[in-house]
């Protein structure tokens, strides 16, 4: 891997593939880029493909204290190295880093987000802050297992999900990146969509789902992940609406290709 110094001297891990126009690839919650990698010689055909790992991620270092404007200034590192501009496609959370890096002003062309995980009422909300709570107080006491335990429930995960994760060889993984839960809480806010500030943003958006609900988060109220793409849609000025029919929330990596490289090549 690669590794560019962000601006508060933070080390990014990130590879590099294809050639043409640059397109920066924004993991979600508890992803250290591998979640994206399977995109990445789906898009090399026709783009300079950039998949990176979020500072405390993988090979990328950390520097407390962590705020979004740090990973921001990630992103705004990587586009540098990317010639100075770049498309950006975020997927869940990371769809949300994704559209607060373009509001920033960062030189970003177009934006493509998948299933970002905004909450469209006030109930919803109401839980996310008391999952925010609980969250900070086991990272605090440094409860990594329980930490991933309040995100997986709060993803819909059903008990037996979260028992066979727990006996998975993949579960220690899981606990080293339990703290970047946090990270994604943070580029979420409140949980509700920033309507405002998306308001703002001038570049083209798409902003698409799946078609078919996920096994793994059926705790979900059922259209969870439209209503939050609804809600971003009609905030954004030059937003696409789009719905990929058979995918769930980790799409067939093709398929997204396809939608991906037609948006970008507008």
């Amino acid at each position: 891997m690669d590794h560019v110094r962000s601006q508060d001297g933070t080390s990014i891990a990130y590879e590099r593939s294809g050639s043409g126009p640059a397109v920066i690839l924004v993991g979600g919650g508890l992803d250290d880029g591998a979640e994206n990698a399977a995109l990445v010689p789906e898009l090399a055909g026709r783009f300079t493909v950039y998949n990176y790992a979020r500072r405390g991620r993988g090979g990328s270092g950390d520097t407390p204290p962590y705020a979004v404007r740090r990973e921001i200034e990630d992103l705004d590192a990587l586009i540098g190295e990317a010639g100075g501009s770049a498309h950006l496609f975020g997927a869940s959370s990371g769809g949300a880093l994704a559209l607060e890096a373009a509001i920033a002003g960062l030189a970003v062309d177009r934006i493509a987000v998948y299933e970002v995980p905004y909450l469209s009422d006030e109930e919803a909300a109401q839980h996310w802050a008391e999952y925010v709570d609980q969250l900070t107080a086991a990272l605090a006491d440094d409860r990594r297992a329980d930490a991933l335990e309040l995100f997986m429930r709060l993803a819909g995960s059903a008990d037996e999900d979260i028992a066979g994760a727990r006996g998975s060889s993949f579960w220690s993984g899981l606990e080293a990146l339990a703290p970047t839960l946090a990270y994604d809480a943070a580029c979420l806010g409140d949980g509700r969509p920033p309507a405002a500030r998306l308001a703002t943003l001038a570049r083209p958006v798409l902003v698409a789902t799946g078609g078919t609900p996920d096994p793994h988060t059926k705790g979900l109220r059922p259209g969870f992940f439209d209503e939050a793409a609804d809600a971003i849609a009609a905030a954004v000025p030059h937003a696409e609406r789009r719905i990929i029919e058979g995918q769930t929330h980790v799409a067939d990596p093709a398929v997204l290709a396809s939608v991906l490289e037609r948006f970008f090549t507008r």
